[in-house]
């Protein structure tokens, strides 16, 4: 069996709401209760699993590699709901996106301070077989 990815805890200081953000922004089902977690459901099997922490959340970086049509609507309700977004970590030019790699991506934050970001293109362009990914 190979390895593959299956779940990361996501520390927040609302699990609900940072939960119930990153479904609504990145347009997935509802999140399902899972023991003491708020379950977000990803592609392959993969879930990000929100936890209610009492006390200081440390903020993390979260990449997702997204289709282009995923990026268009992901990007429109950043910009609709007026959300503060930059074209790289370090939140240089507010309000733009970048063109990295030949594609489109975008950074932005959540209620807990988590740093999201969503890219079209991984980073170093797609490999030449593009049976890889």
């Amino acid at each position: 069996m190979g390895i593959s990815f299956n779940h990361t805890i996501v520390f927040a200081k609302d699990r609900q709401e940072s939960a119930w953000f990153f479904t609504t922004y990145f347009g997935l089902p509802d999140p399902v209760q899972a023991g003491p977690f708020l379950a977000v459901q990803l592609e392959h099997g993969a879930t990000l699993d929100f936890a209610q922490l009492d006390g200081e959340v440390f903020p993390q970086h979260y990449a997702f590699l997204v289709s282009e049509a995923d990026f268009d609507a992901i990007y429109g309700r950043i910009v609709a709901a007026g959300l503060e977004h930059w074209p790289d970590p370090h939140s240089g030019r507010s309000g733009t996106i970048n063109h990295n790699d030949g594609g489109r991506g975008v950074y932005f934050n959540d209620p807990s301070g988590h740093r999201l970001e969503i890219i079209t293109v991984p980073y170093g362009g797609w490999p030449q077989d593009r049976s890889v990914h």
